[in-house]
């Protein structure tokens, strides 16, 4: 059966590859950056790449929300909206390091039900809609399906375990893998790379709608830290943390996050 889809997975196929050109003007590990209130890098890659981005995806009638671009909060009117990161992980890139991707995520009523990342580094495309499988380099991918958590890969935020946010996640019987670019780690999750990740810091709807879009294409489970599902195009785009994972780690996802989370989620998630 076609997608409903089809034309807004076209559009971001379309701006994923007009990101690749712009990128190869560009050489990771060689480029200066400029530092935005809060410490946030940003260089001249992030903003030409936001430009292809909303030449290329939005139409008529369609809101837009970029970390790179003014908030136009007519969006917030809009039942249709782009929630796009032109360059999620942009310390990484700055310093050369293969971790960062084009996020471009696609919100109908509030739910991402489309997505697309590109990681121009390791030339890693990862597309999908809610009615179409979700590809990885143009191949069908599917959340993985490990029942447990022994031997598990985590992908956790580089800076977060660099401010040893997650120590107390080290040393047990599964590998925590420091990643930068949650777009991208987002991804991985969904095309069955990696069995899980989370951040217990608050995150932006730029950072984070293409892959929840896309772990909840692949079958995955995906959750804000206070357990409701997420929702993107609110007049604030800061959420809660997020937690990421194959259907059948739910439970014990939410085990070793129990103390973490609001009582009512973890009470949510028992028989």
């Amino acid at each position: 059966m076609a997608s409903s889809y089809a034309d807004i997975l076209e559009r971001i196929q379309a701006a994923l590859a007009a990101a690749r050109d712009v990128f190869v003007r560009f050489t990771p590990g060689e480029i200066q950056a400029e530092y935005k209130a809060g410490h946030d890098p940003v260089t001249e890659a992030d903003r030409a790449v936001d430009a292809v981005l909303r030449a290329k995806l939005l139409r008529e009638g369609e809101g837009w929300l970029s970390e790179e671009s003014a908030d136009d909060l007519s969006r917030l009117d809009k039942s249709r909206v782009w929630v796009v990161d032109p360059l999620d992980g942009t310390r990484e890139f700055v310093m050369g390091l293969p971790e960062f991707c084009v996020s471009i995520g696609f919100v109908e009523n509030g739910i991402p039900v489309a997505g697309g990342i590109y990681n121009p580094a390791t030339q890693e495309t990862i597309l999908g809609s809610i009615d179409s499988r979700v590809t990885y380099n143009g191949k069908p991918a599917r959340a993985s399906q490990r029942a447990t958590l022994p031997g598990a890969l985590i992908l956790a935020s580089r800076s977060e375990v660099k401010r040893g946010e997650w120590q107390q996640f080290q040393g047990g019987d599964f590998e925590v893998r420091p990643m930068g670019s949650v777009a991208y780690k987002l991804a991985l999750v969904a095309a069955g790379r990696a069995d899980v990740t989370f951040t217990l810091t608050p995150k932006n709807e730029w950072d984070v709608a293409a892959g929840v879009a896309l772990v909840t294409c692949a079958g995955g489970f995906v959750a804000t830290l206070d357990s409701a599902p997420l929702r993107c195009n609110n007049r604030s785009p800061l959420l809660s943390g997020l937690m990421a994972c194959g259907p059948l780690l739910r439970k014990p996802l939410l085990a070793i996050l129990e103390k973490y989370l609001p009582a009512a989620t973890t009470a949510a998630s028992r028989p």
